[in-house]
């Protein structure tokens, strides 16, 4: 069987674990999440790793170095997927890192410094709403009375889910690694957007990634009778919500240039219905980019257009914001050496942000990081035709072996 073959393999019984009929669902913290964890766990001991699970439900897995008292090399990403999501989001990344041991035990290779694969916990944020949860709790930033009473749409809070696995959210914060001498972190995932193929590039070298500014916008107006009120005494609060959606729009637009984005991405009516003026409702709003400035820039005009579309239009609008995370810039360091080795082996590259968050802008706090995007197919992500062609992805490891190995030499030194 060649590595082709091989990871293949590999993907396809990741992907067996999944509890729904569309696409792949193997949401954090759920039976299908915690069985696919559990065999990749196998996976790696199969392979001669020492694998633990840590406080948050991180996997670590170890390879031994030559010397075991120098500071790991990780790579990795996450299991779990949003809900009725695709086959190749955080899974190739984890999958990814396991073929890169997979290559060096058949090549007999003994690294100087020890690697670890991890798998992160609760990446992406559709069960509770806050994403990145593991590599949270790996770096420090874990903060259990904020997240404690979070619900899933079944009602069921994050504490809860956690005992439902085995987990305790009072030791949580014993995950963090801070202080733990580590190398490098390198993250190999799919680009999630169309710019790679667009461009016929085959990796995108991440520069920086992107973090939201989240809020929940509640307009409230008053409801009536929709036959009966004139246009000019009524207090539509979806005309209102309406006019903050179209001025982010419009506002992100100016931005271009940065990279900023602005999203509504919910738009809830309370006791919506077609012959009422609506009187309350409730929108959420994603904006995110990696300069700081032009980020700032779209805030101050979404709090003057709130303040505008609330006097003009003679409505209440409650603004709270659910979570502020700020933009990360990765190590040059780590980006020449995956430049340099994309330039020997002739592979068409793209230096690129990353607009949406990933477990590399937490590790950052923990040591120099990476981030190496292979190609989406029509820019699709989270959707179950989600795909990536395999030459790509084995590409993206062989990249990834490559910098690894670089990494792993007691040569190799990070400023």
């Amino acid at each position: 069987m060649d590595t082709k073959e091989r990871y293949q393999l590999l993907l396809d019984k990741i992907n067996q674990y999944n509890s729904g009929e569309k696409g792949i669902t193997r949401v954090a913290y759920t039976n299908e999440e915690q069985a696919c964890t559990q065999a990749f766990m196998r996976m790696c001991m199969d392979a001669g790793l020492q694998v633990r699970m840590d406080q948050c439900g991180n996997v670590i897995a170890r390879r031994k170095g030559r010397n075991n008292d120098l500071p790991p090399v990780l790579m990795g990403s996450h299991l779990d997927t949003v809900y009725q999501g695709g086959k190749y989001d955080g899974v190739v990344g984890v999958t990814a890192a396991l073929e890169v041991i997979r290559r060096l035990n058949d090549k007999g290779i003994q690294t100087d410094h020890p690697i670890e694969i991890i798998s992160f916990a609760c990446e992406e944020s559709s069960r509770f709403g806050i994403s990145t949860l593991g590599s949270k709790a790996m770096t420090g930033q874990f903060d259990k009375e904020k997240v404690r009473h979070l619900k899933d749409r079944n009602g069921i809070t994050l504490e809860e889910a956690l005992e439902l696995v085995a987990l305790e959210i009072d030791t949580v914060e014993e995950a963090s690694r801070i202080g733990e001498p580590i190398k490098a972190f390198v993250e190999l995932h799919i680009e999630q957007g169309p710019v790679l193929e667009n461009e016929n590039k085959k990796i995108g070298i991440v520069t920086g990634i992107a973090a939201p500014v989240r809020f929940s916008i509640k307009v409230l107006g008053t409801p009536s009778h929709s036959g009966t009120t004139p246009m000019n005494m009524r207090k539509d609060a979806l005309l209102g919500a309406s006019e903050i959606a179209l001025e982010l729009e419009k506002v992100a637009l100016e931005e271009q240039e940065f990279g900023t984005v602005a999203t509504v991405g919910v738009l809830e009516i309370d006791s919506g219905a077609m012959n009422v003026v609506p009187g309350e409702v409730e929108i959420k709003v994603d904006i995110r980019g990696t300069s700081t400035e032009s980020r700032q820039r779209v805030l101050d005009h979404l709090y003057q257009t709130i303040d505008r579309v609330k006097n003009s239009r003679k409505l209440e609008i409650i603004c709270d914001e659910i979570i502020a995370e700020e933009p990360v810039l990765l190590s040059e360091e780590i980006i020449q050496t995956m430049e340099t080795i994309c330039k020997e082996k002739e592979i068409p590259y793209k230096l690129m942000p990353s607009g949406a968050g990933h477990d590399a802008m937490n590790m950052v706090r923990l040591c120099p990081t990476g981030l190496i995007f292979i190609p989406s197919v029509n820019g699709l992500s989270h959707h179950p035709d989600e795909f990536t062609e395999l030459d790509d992805i084995i590409l993206g490891i062989d990249l990834l072996e490559e910098v690894i190995l670089h990494y792993a030499s007691e040569d190799a030194v990070i400023k």
